[in-house]
């Protein structure tokens, strides 16, 4: 048998230590830079063949970076000081398109329209419509969940959102004699 060893406590970077700016910073020069590293390493496309589709997996893949840092920050800040968490049990999450939320909650809109500008995008609009609804709910239990969740993270409460996967959908439904 093996000696048990424990885990090694990895350090994570947070926003004030992490040095590259093309991953955390806020400018419009940072988010650009951001998006057009994601179009070429990515999604493997050249800024003047990229679709809207494409500037929009861009944006989303530099904005996730910015929230990745934060979030990995949280991260640490609850493993210095062990705190409870809750942990929420949903049978749905209505959470509805989520990156013109994150970049409101970045403070970054302003320098997201000026980066897609520089690629031919006169209005962030025109990325945020590309979004589909992510289809994690139906109705009110889902919006519920949903509002409840953004709650616990304004009030800045540790919590974690669980869903069921189902595998053909919320309800599997069959019609007999017509």
């Amino acid at each position: 048998m093996s000696e048990q060893t424990t885990p090694r406590r990895l350090q994570l970077p947070t926003p004030g230590c992490y040095a590259d700016p093309d991953r955390s910073g806020h400018t419009a020069d940072d988010v650009f830079d951001g998006m057009a590293e994601h179009l070429f390493y990515t999604l493997g496309k050249l800024a003047p063949t990229a679709s809207r589709h494409d500037l929009y997996l861009a944006l989303s893949h530099a904005v996730r970076d910015r929230l990745m840092t934060r979030y990995l920050a949280g991260i640490e800040a609850i493993n210095a000081t062990p705190t409870r968490v809750v942990a929420y049990l949903s049978a749905e999450f209505l959470i509805g398109p989520q990156l013109g939320n994150n970049l409101l909650m970045l403070g970054i809109q302003d320098a997201a329209a000026e980066a897609l500008r520089r690629f031919g995008i006169d209005h962030l609009e025109e990325i945020l419509e590309v979004e589909e609804e992510p289809g994690l709910g139906n109705g009110g239990l889902g919006r519920l969940a949903a509002c409840f969740m953004e709650s616990l993270a304004s009030l800045e409460i540790p919590a974690t959102g669980y869903g069921i996967r189902y595998e053909f959908g919320i309800f599997d439904q069959l019609i007999r004699d017509g």
